[in-house]
């Protein structure tokens, strides 16, 4: 209360609440500003590897177009079993399921 008054006291201003940081899971700051900065990396390299991925796509659409208008079959097996393996050779088990999403991507389900 105010001296001689029957009011309360008027609150004391508060500091603004600080912007909540991003969940890193880090227990330091240091180990936070890391995360953070890798993560950032991680995004750029996802922005890249999508749009590589779209160009693979419009690339085959291509191969897809002259191999039908040619009279030829829409999937070549061979080639994607090339491929397949090539993934599987540089990436282990993990490259194959990789390889698998990549060709179903850029010629749709077979």
């Amino acid at each position: 209360m105010i001296a001689g008054s029957s009011s309360p006291a008027p609150a004391p201003a508060s500091a603004p609440a600080p912007a909540p940081a991003p969940d890193t899971g880090a227990r330091t700051p240091e180990a936070a500003g890391a995360i953070t900065d890798a993560r950032s990396r991680i995004d750029d390299l996802d922005g890249r590897i999508i749009g590589l991925v779209q160009e693979r796509m419009a690339v085959s659409a291509v191969i897809q177009r002259e191999r039908v208008s040619s009279g030829g079959r829409r999937v070549n097996l061979a080639r994607e079993m090339e491929i397949l393996a090539h993934y599987r050779d540089q990436l282990g088990k993990p490259g194959t399921a990789l390889a698998m999403t990549l060709l179903e991507l850029s010629r749709g389900q077979i």
